[in-house]
This record gives structure tokens, sequence and C-alpha cells, in this order.
């Protein structure tokens, strides 16, 4: 089985200035993904941020450049 590793940077906005990510933010993008996980379409997946940018960090197996994987972190 071929793994591929998807990250998406989103510049969202901040949160206090470019410092921060809204912790409901961070929250939201957690449920959703583990929401993608729960449903088979996701293996695993970390979310973090790097001031004021969302960082999602997904593996699966539909190779790159995957609709439902780039999609997912917003529905």
């Amino acid at each position: 089985m071929k793994v591929t590793l998807s990250v998406i940077k989103a510049d969202v906005g901040g949160y206090v200035g470019h410092s921060s990510s809204h912790p409901r933010l961070l929250e939201k993008a957690d449920s959703n993904l583990s929401k993608a996980k729960k449903e088979g379409l996701l293996i695993d997946y970390h979310v973090t941020r790097c001031g004021d940018d969302l960082e999602l960090i997904m593996t699966h197996t539909l190779g790159e450049d995957n609709e439902s994987i780039h999609i997912c972190p917003w529905s």
C-alpha cells in the first residue's frame, strides 16, 4: 500500500495579531479531520499552527492532489 503525506498550510488570519490562531479554529479543524479518519478517508492526521498559519498534516492512500483530501478539513 502506498501512503501519501499531504500538508496543507492555511493562512486563515490571526488571533491577537499574527502571533496565534483562535483556539476554536484549531478545535474545528481537529473535529473535521477526526471525522474524516473515522470514516476511513484518512489514516491519521495532526493539526498544528505556526503563528497565525494553520498546518494540517494528513496521511492517506488516495494519492497526490486528491480533491476529497483537500476538501475534508473545511467540510
